[in-house]
């Protein structure tokens, strides 16, 4: 992504700092405090995969990135590139997930051997921001609908709240169509019909997984762009993980990284 970005000319100027994931003892070690403070500084900042164990080790450091940056609201465009995947055509969705709360909050514990507890939190802070930042993205972009997915039929408090601020945004945008979908049934709505969709905004748990459904539309993750925005600070990255079995093969697809760099003009 440097390399084309000098080729073309484009006028940045890199601050580059590494993120070191590996032998952590605690987790104020995952993390440069210069890299954070550089990002805080110049509002902008580009961030590779990083890999995260799994079911062991230290917390997802994309998570806590997230969370120390208060990045809230991660938009994750799907869009299809012509004569890269025909399976579909035309594809042109946009994933906007909460970014700090839900089953992603961190907060799990076990209870007695062999029960863990897990718990979602959802709060009216977060998701009034987040559904107010999807309408704002959808007027900015010139967008027609947004869908709110949800699981308010099982979750009646937490998915609840998150529809009745999303309602609250909804009443500030007249000219935008707003809907609510049960987020399964979308699922299958979106692998038969994704135009049938525009604007999507969703808690945190859903947004990771629907928007990888939509990377699987337009040809995989290595095509797929998002953005990670707070207040006066955007965070961009490829969605895909760091992929270390091919690393240094030149095989893995630059794209997603490429095209999360061109969000930050868009964003």
């Amino acid at each position: 992504m440097v390399k084309v970005f000098d080729a073309a000319q484009v006028p940045v100027t890199w601050d580059a700092f590494t993120l070191r994931n590996q032998n952590a003892e605690k987790e104020a070690d995952l993390l440069y405090l210069d890299g954070m403070e550089s990002a805080k500084a110049n509002k902008v900042a580009l961030k590779g995969p990083l890999t995260t164990e799994i079911g062991k080790g230290h917390r997802s450091i994309n998570v806590l990135i997230r969370q120390k940056l208060d990045l809230y609201a991660n938009v994750r465009p799907s869009r299809s590139i012509p004569g890269i995947f025909e399976r579909y055509t035309g594809v042109d969705l946009v994933t906007i997930r909460e970014n700090t709360e839900g089953e992603y909050s961190g907060k799990e514990h076990e209870v007695v051997p062999g029960v863990i507890e897990n718990l979602k939190i959802i709060s009216a802070r977060a998701c009034t921001r987040v559904s107010n930042y999807a309408f704002q993205y959808a007027k900015l972009y010139g967008r027609k609908k947004v869908t709110a997915f949800h699981k308010a039929s099982v979750m009646k408090l937490g998915d609840g709240l998150f529809l009745r601020m999303c309602r609250e945004a909804a009443e500030k945008y007249p000219e935008i169509v707003y809907e609510e979908k049960n987020v399964d049934t979308s699922c299958g709505l979106l692998a038969v019909n994704p135009g049938r969709f525009d604007v999507m905004v969703m808690p945190n748990l859903y947004g990771d997984i629907v928007s990888d459904l939509c990377a699987g539309l337009i040809g995989g993750l290595g095509l797929t762009a998002s953005g990670n925005i707070g207040e006066d600070i955007a965070l961009f990255e490829a969605v895909h993980g760091s992929a270390p079995d091919i690393a240094g093969k030149n095989k893995a697809n630059p794209t997603a990284l490429l095209l999360s760099a061109v969000m930050v003009a868009l964003i």
